[in-house]
């Protein structure tokens, strides 16, 4: 059954009545109101940029200011943190006004682990590049997955039963047609399909060939479009022509460890570590420059791994464990890498290796030199 998904972005709209974007809030303007992991508003003030992310207060973790059902608080962007801070303030006197109301209007839907939904923007502006997520939810069901912590809530807020994280998905059917209209119409930057609220290559992308009609729409663009994807999934391999023909592309792996059976136990529904390194290593033979993300770090052997991608990729991210949520009972069996120290020395040891080997390191969100 499809749904009007716009859902989030509806929900997000009404919080702020009759704010909307254009309007100017503590001399800042509102420029976009959108749903992803949060709802979110998108301020700018001359050069300066703020993100503003409202979770249900029940999820929060480092938000500052919080309503009686919400929390905000402000991440990225180059706004100075008063400012931020002041605009999370004035978003929440305008949200005290309407929550209650709002709250009250929701209604519990049907339970259904796979809904087709509707609407919504198709890119997410996240600073400097463009987010593309064509499911929200993901059957791999990473047991460390931060995302669950925001979009478990919001599911619940929306009135959805009770499901536990990797069991659900909501699949966005028309993403598709709204990315070609937007493709068209605005500003050319870095496209990234990647994991964080879903990963693009999950079973149901078999099925359902989202990612895939994503991907020929940007092909299809009039311009070219630099395009990034990060994934856990064997399932890209069967698209591997099609991002090959892409002028501007870029594959990565995410690959915490190179032990399998310790893979098994934080990534159950993961690919295999064979099949990940066998994913980059067939786009790097088709000419596409691949990249590979460690984070967080699991045990196993650091120069065994920096072997492993130093035959496959010429880049790498690294990054420690920021959260294990329901991998408490794997990391039972690792006590001491869940510390923050093991995890430091861990990522330092791996950094030393593969610079050692003429792997380029690099932070941030996209590869060195990925611009429009």
């Amino acid at each position: 059954m499809a749904v009007a998904d716009g859902e989030l972005e509806d929900l997000a709209r009404r919080l702020v009545a009759p704010l909307r974007t254009g309007d100017v809030v503590e001399g800042a303007t509102l420029v976009a109101i959108t749903g992803e992991l949060a709802l979110q508003y998108d301020f700018v003030h001359g050069d300066a940029r703020a993100c503003i992310e409202v979770v249900p207060r029940h999820g929060a973790r480092a938000e500052r200011v919080h309503t009686t059902h919400f929390a905000l608080g402000h991440r990225g962007g180059s706004m100075h943190g008063r400012a931020a801070l002041a605009l999370c303030a004035a978003l929440a006197e305008q949200i005290r006004r309407n929550e209650d109301a709002v709250i009250a209007s929701l209604r519990a839907a049907p339970e259904e682990r796979v809904r087709e939904v509707r609407g919504g923007a198709a890119l997410h502006d996240d600073g400097g590049h463009y987010g593309l997520s064509p499911y929200r939810g993901c059957s791999i069901g990473c047991r460390f997955c931060y995302a669950q912590s925001r979009l478990q809530p919001l599911r619940t807020l929306l009135g959805h039963a009770a499901a536990p994280w990797g069991s659900w998905v909501d699949a966005r059917v028309d993403l598709p047609e709204l990315l070609a209209h937007e493709l068209a119409t605005r500003p050319c930057a870095p496209i990234k399909l990647c994991p964080v609220v879903a990963d693009p290559y999950q079973a149901i992308e078999r099925r359902l060939r989202i990612t895939r009609r994503c991907v020929e729409a940007i092909a299809a663009a009039d311009r070219p479009w630099p395009t990034l994807v990060l994934t856990r999934a064997a399932a890209i391999l069967d698209d591997l022509a099609l991002w090959a023909a892409l002028p501007r592309a870029w594959v990565g792996v995410s690959l915490p460890t190179i032990d399998d059976d310790v893979r098994r136990r934080f990534e159950p529904r993961a690919a295999s570590v064979a099949e990940r390194l066998e994913i980059l290593a067939r786009f790097a033979d088709a000419g596409v420059p691949t990249f590979a993300v460690v984070q967080p770090v699991f045990p196993g052997d650091a120069i065994a791994l920096a072997d492993a991608l130093t035959r496959v990729t010429a880049g790498v991210v690294l990054g420690p464990l920021e959260g294990e949520e329901q991998a408490g009972p794997a990391f039972d069996a690792f006590a001491e890498a869940r510390t923050a120290r093991w995890q430091a020395d861990r990522v330092a040891e791996l950094r030393d290796a593969l610079q050692a080997r003429g792997i380029a390191v690099w932070t941030g969100e996209l590869p060195p030199g990925v611009t429009a």
